[in-house]
């Protein structure tokens, strides 16, 4: 998060569902440690080397999303990149290994839905460890 708004995924609307937004990341290979996954998704997803990572929190996450069940344990980090302390609020960057977006979005529009964010509850979760103080950068 930095000043009001949250460095987000999009993705887009397709036959299953609408656009929503989600925290950058994704999953841990066998015998990776988290800290090494989230270096390693940043990396091959954005071509963004992260100068700092600190994890925050572990939360789990149980949902269904009408066509499919699911079930994720989700590592919250705070990073720090140049890439991002420079990256204009306007600015869109493709991911390379998706058909995705990563943009900054307001926290006002996803407090309002627009897009939804997932998972359900991130969005309390980040606002509330950065205001706990102290946190370097953006929170993911």
């Amino acid at each position: 998060m930095r000043e009001g708004r949250a460095l987000v995924e999009i993705y887009p609307a397709t036959e299953r569902h609408g656009v929503f937004a989600r925290a950058i990341g994704g999953g841990i290979e066998f015998g990776e440690s988290a800290s090494d996954a989230v270096r390693r998704e940043f990396e091959e997803e954005l071509d963004v080397e992260l100068a700092e990572v600190r994890q925050l929190a572990v939360t789990e996450n149980i949902f269904e999303a009408g066509w499919a069940r699911g079930h994720e344990v989700v590592h919250v980090f705070s990073v720090r990149s140049p890439a991002f302390d420079a990256l204009p609020w306007d600015a869109e960057l493709s991911v390379l290994d998706a058909k995705t977006t990563v943009k900054w979005v307001d926290l006002n529009a996803l407090r309002a839905e627009d897009p939804p964010f997932y998972p359900v509850g991130m969005l309390e979760l980040i606002e509330q460890l950065d205001d706990s103080a102290g946190h370097p950068g953006p929170l993911w």
